[in-house]
């Protein structure tokens, strides 16, 4: 884990692989838990035989579960002392490339793509692509934007 000491070294990053986070296994029972703080219950996702007939070998992770361990996964490769606030500032670009299977696991390596000055802080954007094991291409790749403010 990278522990950094203020913005301005977060900043020096831009254009490195920040790491790459611990596997993450996807269980049913987190899928069904998604499904029910959402509400997005489709049938892929919560029963196995309609995702069979979907063609996978039973159900599959929703798009937006991938998505949603962006954060998890950022705590575990930096921490970032020394500002006053830091927020989710949203996404530029996400892509859903392949499905995340359950009982797969999941993993998701981090680039600093660009640093640009906001007033009061910067605004950082992270390409996050979101890997299974053994997979061929990446379940997921978004571009997340984190505004920290000094």
């Amino acid at each position: 884990m990278l522990k950094l000491s203020g913005i301005a070294e977060l900043r020096e990053l831009v254009g490195r692989e920040i790491g790459t986070s611990a596997w993450h296994e996807v269980t049913q029972a987190r899928i069904d838990a998604f499904a029910s703080a959402t509400d997005d219950h489709e049938d892929i996702h919560v029963d196995p035989e309609r995702g069979r007939q979907a063609g996978f070998d039973g159900t599959i992770a929703h798009g937006l579960y991938t998505l949603s361990l962006g954060p998890k996964f950022l705590y575990e490769l930096y921490s970032l002392s020394g500002h006053s606030l830091g927020l989710n500032y949203g996404f530029e670009k996400v892509r859903f490339i392949s499905p995340v299977p359950v009982g797969s696991r999941l993993r998701m390596r981090a680039t600093l793509k660009a640093a640009d000055a906001i007033e009061g802080g910067t605004r950082f954007t992270v390409t996050q692509t979101f890997e299974t094991e053994g997979g061929k291409k990446p379940a997921c790749v978004a571009d997340a934007v984190i505004a920290y403010f000094d």
